[in-house]
């Protein structure tokens, strides 16, 4: 059995190999994974910033591109009393507007600022602020307004001199309208086409000198700091700002803290939204994001481990297996080989030549009726365990006296082991019971036999008790034999398993434990053990009641 041995360890060793493998590979597959996902989220710190300017300047191109474009519907009527309703309309859904500024404008051949012969004046200027109900009328004097104004006259005097009056206007007609400068917007209403073609006829000075038209002017003022911050990825930027361009923070350790920043546009171009998140604070989402690709891992990793299992365990039951048929075909071998051979010498010395004596004659015919028994016990309980195992033995139950059953077996092993301490003892109420006598009487000689032959020489002791517990009877063989190992509990039932021991040098086919148990399960019983080593075993036998 040594060869075999060795092609066991050689293949628990591949299994602790194969273990240690995927171990490793577990611990290489989460240390990359965690690090893919923290450099994953610190890329994500520098992409999606994005999203957080575009949302936060979402309502000021909202303002750029739809509210502003509103002074166009009124074409150029707009009166102090409506130009307060739509900068009050301003105020109210764009907080960062702290001003506004309306210009009533008047194009004619005549005016203070003129670019050749085309005329453009501000007839009145007014200012709006928030929270206020009021509004006051302002001068053009105001170097700001002037500045606004000049600068937007000048647009629409360009615009007209290369106003096309046969094409129309061009693709970049509005361009011409906005005037975008850090901290506000200017916005002229844009003429209609009928409009431009009369202020092309002016400039040209084909116009009427007495005609006029209105235009209306709008500055917005604007206060980038109170742009409400939406910030849209939380888990990313414990903190963001809208600081100066020129915004640089000192003594920031870029080790323990991770920044950036995105330009504002247009208006707000000398303001920058500013990103910042302290490493600790990043890592909760490295973790949050690295558990799921944990799990994966893991759950491969068990799936994994338990294919490792169920391979050891079967090389592992292939091997048991294998070593049963190996023993059983051992011990078999030998439980044949020695009748046959003491057959064969008893045989050899009766046909011999010489004269043999009565006595001899009747001596050498015992040895063979005797190993002649032998060799039918042992066909006979492998026939009957094959019988079992198929279900192809009838049951016959007869009415047994529990007593007379029971001492019948004891006296029995009396006279065959004289030395065999037997002794039994019944409970009153348990008087008779239902069983097939033949199978019973089975599990009665095995049992009794193995504790003859597991127990030392001078402990050769056994103790039957008989009891009721509830719709059972208990059939319990205690014994002061050499016991069993916990460990080997497990396996004492199993077929062709034999313990080594002393006592099983000679070997043992490995079918009486294994027998009994079929036997009784047959009969719809249980069979069980309790052992302690140099101490002694119960085994107890539980079949269903029937008096």
């Amino acid at each position: 059995m040594t060869g075999q041995n060795t092609v066991f360890r050689k293949n628990f060793s591949l299994i602790v190999a194969f273990l240690a493998l995927i171990t490793a590979v577990l611990v290489v597959g989460l240390v990359v994974g965690y690090q893919f996902t923290s450099k994953s989220v610190e890329n994500e710190f520098s992409s999606k910033k994005t999203n957080v300017a575009d949302q936060t300047i979402g309502p000021y191109l909202d303002l750029y591109k739809n509210k502003i474009f509103e002074i166009n519907l009124y074409s150029g009527l707009l009166d102090s009393a409506s130009a307060a309703y739509y900068a009050d309309s301003v105020f109210r859904n764009y907080p960062f507007v702290n001003k506004l500024v309306f210009f009533q404008i008047v194009v004619s051949a005549r005016g203070r600022y003129m670019g050749n012969n085309l005329k453009i004046e501000a007839h009145s200027v007014f200012e709006y602020y928030p929270h206020k109900k009021y509004f006051k009328k302002s001068r053009l004097e105001d170097a700001a307004n002037q500045n606004d104004f000049r600068q937007m006259a000048e647009r629409l005097n360009s615009y007209v001199a290369r106003y096309d009056t046969l094409r129309g206007p061009g693709p970049d007609q509005q361009a011409f309208f906005y005037n975008t400068r850090p901290g506000k917007v200017s916005f002229l209403n844009i003429p209609s086409n009928a409009d431009l073609k009369a202020y092309h006829d002016l400039l040209k000075g084909a116009g009427s000198s007495e005609a006029f038209y209105k235009q209306n002017m709008m500055t917005f003022y604007l206060e980038p700091t109170k742009v409400k911050i939406k910030n849209v990825h939380p888990e990313l930027y414990s903190s963001v700002s809208i600081r100066q361009v020129s915004y640089d923070p000192p003594d920031i350790d870029h080790t323990k803290i991770l920044t950036d920043e995105v330009p504002l546009p247009g208006a707000f171009s000398d303001y920058k939204l500013y990103f910042s998140s302290p490493r600790d604070y990043l890592n909760s989402e490295v973790y949050h994001r690295f558990l799921p690709i944990a799990g994966v891992l893991l759950l491969i990793y068990s799936v994994l481990m338990l294919i490792g299992w169920l391979i050891y365990r079967n090389l592992s039951v292939n091997m048991k297996l294998f070593k049963l048929q190996y023993d059983f075909i051992n011990n078999f071998t030998h439980e044949f080989k020695t009748p046959v051979s003491v057959i064969k010498i008893a045989g050899s010395n009766l046909k011999g030549d010489n004269e043999l004596t009565d006595r001899q004659r009747k001596h050498y015919g015992k040895i063979l009726d005797e190993e002649a028994d032998k060799l039918n016990e042992l066909m006979n309980k492998l026939l009957s365990f094959t019988q079992l195992e198929n279900k192809s033995i009838t049951i016959k139950r007869d009415k047994v006296k529990i007593e007379s059953f029971v001492k019948g077996y004891i006296d029995t092993f009396k006279i065959k082991y004289p030395q065999f301490k037997l002794d039994y003892a019944i409970d009153p109420e348990a008087r008779f019971f239902y069983t097939d006598t033949v199978l019973m009487g089975s599990v009665f000689q095995n049992l009794i036999e193995n504790a003859y032959k597991y127990s030392h020489p001078d402990r050769k002791e056994l103790f039957i008790k008989v009891s009721l517990e509830k719709r059972n009877i208990v059939f319990s063989f205690i014994d002061k034999g050499i016991g069993i190992p916990k460990n080997e509990l497990n396996n004492i039932f199993r077929k062709f398993y034999r313990l080594e021991n002393q006592y099983n040098q000679n070997g043992s086919v490995g079918l009486g434990l294994a027998f009994c148990k079929e036997l009784v399960n047959f009969l719809d019983g249980d069979i069980t053990v309790k052992s302690r080593v140099d101490v002694g075993s119960e085994f107890v036998v539980t079949l269903p009641y029937e008096s």
